[in-house]
């Protein structure tokens, strides 16, 4: 015992001169100073919170607003412009869009280098005012944004660095054989909403944009599919056009196709294995003049025939094998305004086990007269008391499942809605 409180006496009296040592150290000879003894912070409601200021100095056109928080944005938009201010050389995002700008000329974008999104939409510009060149010499731009103007042909020449050109809303009613070459990395094109007709298809405009992947060609004045599309698509938008047919095995060349869009057109038989593409999610082929159904591959998760002339689902037709290890993923179709009389064989709950909802509203079974089926909407997980009170509320359940219909489409990119 005599060992161990001698080691404890020495231990006591190291640990005694350590302390001493932190207690005599003088923070002046190290930091010629004193130690900050800082208070405890508490945040008090009314306190500001200011966005820290760039150490650089930011030019910035009197017309617009460069926030410190994000130096390399400068905000022009819904001031009324009738021209475009001189940009200043560091600016990365610029935003003119909803002004009164009908011309673009090169000047302003004279020392422009590392802009890489322009917003120039909602305005009055048309094609013969945009200088020639002046969005080509800007080699980082990344997305053009020129819908909702009056442009009559597409803008070109542009920068082969562009990955998405948004040019809905405008007059364009025809694409050069030219007017898309040197665009390898485009991605996103929009064109919905001009005066495009298939002679722009002569010249093969979209042959050769192999990493196209969101093309929207709604709202225009198509009469047929168009052609020699690049397989590299996931995403297309053909609704609101006057397509009559879809050639067969037209979508082979398409295998990435996720969502298509041909709702308002006037397609009136769809052959058999038209759909059968691995990766579709999402099909919409309301408002046309389809008589019956066709085959769904497994893929699919959301239907959309509503408003056309069916009057009888062929479960079969759609689903023709049944597969344990590999079922169907349908889980919601829409088939109101059509013809039907009875609801859906319950053969489809084998076909498609997922299927959570399908909506069948009223039907156009007698003319200028829509009948309701006895149940107007079937939802998969309801108990038998749910069930009963959806059947005695069907004003309040219509209403839901509408709103449904907006959360359901989600696949599209939001600059097509």
């Amino acid at each position: 015992m005599g060992i161990l409180s001698q080691l404890s006496i020495l231990h006591l009296l190291w640990a005694a001169l350590v302390i001493c040592q932190y207690e005599d150290y003088d923070f002046e000879d190290e930091y010629g100073g004193q130690p900050d003894h800082q208070l405890p912070y508490y945040f008090h409601p009314a306190t500001r919170v200011e966005a820290p200021r760039s150490p650089l100095l930011v030019e910035c056109a009197k017309e617009c607003f460069c926030p410190p928080a994000f130096p390399l944005s400068m905000y022009c938009d819904h001031r009324k412009l009738k021209t475009i201010p001189n940009i200043s050389s560091h600016v990365q995002q610029l935003y003119l869009q909803n002004n009164n700008i009908e011309a673009v000329p090169a000047g302003p974008f004279t020392n422009v280098t590392f802009v890489r999104e322009i917003n120039l939409s909602y305005n009055n510009i048309k094609f013969h005012m945009i200088d020639h060149g002046v969005f080509a010499k800007l080699s980082n731009l990344v997305q053009l944004h020129l819908q909702h103007n009056e442009l009559e042909e597409f803008p070109f020449p542009l920068p082969s660095s562009l990955e998405r050109l948004l040019l809905g809303f405008n007059r364009i009613s025809r694409l050069p054989g030219n007017a898309l070459e040197g665009l390898p990395n485009l991605t996103m094109l929009d064109l919905c909403n001009n005066l495009l007709d298939d002679s722009v298809f002569k010249e093969k405009p979209f042959s050769n944009m192999k990493n196209l992947m969101q093309l929207n060609l709604g709202n225009n004045k198509l009469q047929t599919m168009p052609p020699d599309l690049p397989s590299s698509l996931r995403h297309l938008s053909l609704e609101n056009n006057s397509i009559s047919h879809i050639p067969e095995n037209y979508f082979k060349r398409l295998p990435q196709i996720i969502a298509l869009r041909m709702s308002h057109n006037n397609l009136q038989n769809i052959p058999h294995n038209t759909f059968n593409l691995p990766n579709l999610l999402e099909l919409h082929l309301g408002h046309n003049k389809l008589k019956q159904v066709f085959y769904i591959p497994r893929s699919l998760q959301h239907l959309y025939i509503e408003d056309n002339e069916i009057e009888n689902i062929n479960v079969t037709v759609m689903c023709p094998t049944l597969d344990p290890l590999n079922i169907n993923q349908l889980t919601y179709i829409r088939v109101d305004q059509n013809k039907l009389t009875s609801p859906i064989s319950s053969y489809a709950f084998f076909c498609f086990p997922l299927i959570r909802t399908i909506y069948y509203g009223e039907q156009n079974v007698t003319v200028n007269r829509p009948t309701q089926l006895r149940t107007p909407v079937f939802r998969r997980f309801l108990t038998p008391e749910e069930f009963q009170e959806a059947e005695d509320n069907h004003e309040t359940l219509d209403q839901e499942t509408e709103d449904d219909h907006g959360e359901e489409n989600t696949y599209f990119h939001p600059y097509f809605h």
